[in-house]
């Protein structure tokens, strides 16, 4: 998970240089299409079937987990680093207030002190004072946050219909390069430089080994462990802004964003395990 951590924070560091040429739906693009390059190029060569009877919640998987990313690499881009990675980082608030509705499981009272704790950061995070653009970005990344964690409970219901880890994350990749290229073609295409090959290739990297990395912790691991683990990333893109952009927060905001962490942790403690059958 510490690993994962890390390349997450480098896959953030990357969206924000990249940001500075490319869009958030280009940026999306590049970190998907590596991806689903190396998914394919495995599942080939090991022979793994890319069928699925459960084609209906994979895309709508994929759907709201496209969308999802489009509003973090677009905060990314318009906030501290930090900022938008807690932002972010408020899935497990969503996913604690999403499970009762649709995994019809009843979440622990301790929840609530989470989730209160969490939107009492979010509040300090996001005060009225902020500028109206970086008002708007802030709840751009909180609604990624938001459909992070329904995306997660999409996760969960895949993984409890029998879907392996790879397939799952095939047709989330394939829903997002399909979509962001669709974009690019409709909207704006930034066509890429050589001297931009070392930047894009290293974000869809990142985020792949990332993302595989996330796999095998939550696979092998204690998931409250892994799930507690997996804020040390707001952590690191913290040092990263602070070390490439000098970026400082303030004190209260920093206290936010230690809210959000703990209320996270609180959250992912408190979170029932799924039944064995």
């Amino acid at each position: 998970m510490l690993v994962a951590a890390f390349f997450f924070a480098i896959m953030g560091v990357l969206v924000k240089l990249g940001a500075q040429k490319f869009a958030s739906a280009e940026l999306v693009f590049y970190r998907s299409l590596f991806g689903l390059l190396l998914i394919v190029a495995v599942t080939h060569y090991r022979r793994l079937s890319l069928r699925t009877r459960l084609i209906n919640p994979h895309m709508k998987r994929g759907i709201l987990g496209f969308a999802s990313l489009l509003c973090f690499f677009f905060a990314i881009s318009e906030l501290p680093l930090a900022t938008a990675i807690t932002l972010n980082y408020t899935s497990p608030l969503f996913l604690a207030m999403a499970m009762p509705f649709m995994l019809h499981e009843k979440p622990r009272k301790i929840l609530l002190l989470a989730v209160v704790l969490g939107f009492i950061g979010v509040t300090l995070l996001l005060k009225p004072s902020l500028h109206m653009d970086e008002l708007i970005a802030g709840v751009i990344g909180l609604l990624s946050g938001a459909m992070a964690g329904i995306v997660y409970v999409h996760v969960t219901q895949l993984g409890r219909a029998g879907e392996p880890d790879w397939r799952t994350v095939f047709y989330f990749t394939l829903v997002c390069t399909i979509g962001s290229g669709l974009w690019m073609l409709c909207y704006h295409f930034t066509p890429p430089d050589w001297s931009d090959m070392p930047l894009l290739l290293g974000l869809g990297a990142s985020a792949t080994v990332a993302q595989l990395a996330l796999t095998r912790a939550y696979r092998t691991g204690s998931p409250l462990v892994v799930g507690s683990l997996a804020y040390s990333t707001v952590v690191l893109a913290s040092l990263f802004g602070i070390l490439v952009w000098q970026e400082t927060l303030s004190l209260d905001r920093w206290l936010a964003v230690g809210l959000i962490v703990l209320s996270g942790i609180i959250s992912v403690c408190a979170t029932p395990r799924p039944n064995k059958h």
